[in-house]
């Protein structure tokens, strides 16, 4: 017997209420996204990439300030401290290695000046950023 016989009416309903919650949560992490890129467009930066993917990993944004790049990880949570401790060492060194590889294409390679930051969105749309919140591992 497949699992598919076994699975009967309400496997079909528990796999559909499954993808829609992975559909709100894709949406919500995109608003979230567009929320963080508004808020360093308005002080000052560009946006050089968004969900720029590398061999190692991919980065949510890569926006450019003053003073060099900014890779930032956005994390959506119903609060902030959810939403801070949603993000593990290993992503964080996947985020690293992704932003070397980015770097490599930069005039001036692994010197190019830039931070690490973690932009967090609360339930409520609000907005903290932890600059340099990681880096060297």
């Amino acid at each position: 017997m497949t699992m598919a016989l076994c699975e009967g009416k309400g496997g079909a309903r528990v796999r559909a209420e499954r993808q829609h919650r992975g559909r709100a949560a894709m949406l919500a992490g995109k608003a979230a996204e567009e929320t963080v890129e508004r808020a360093y467009r308005r002080g000052g930066a560009t946006l050089r990439a968004r969900r720029w993917r590398g061999e190692s990993g991919e980065i949510d944004l890569v926006m450019q300030g003053g003073d060099g790049l900014y890779f930032v990880e956005v994390k959506a949570a119903a609060n902030f401290e959810r939403a801070a401790a949603s993000l593990m060492p290993s992503q964080m060194r996947r985020i690293v290695l992704a932003a070397q590889e980015y770097v490599g294409g930069e005039p001036d390679g692994a010197l190019t000046p830039m931070r690490f930051d973690l932009a967090m969105v609360n339930g409520r749309g609000e907005m903290q950023v932890l600059e340099n919140a990681f880096g060297e591992f």
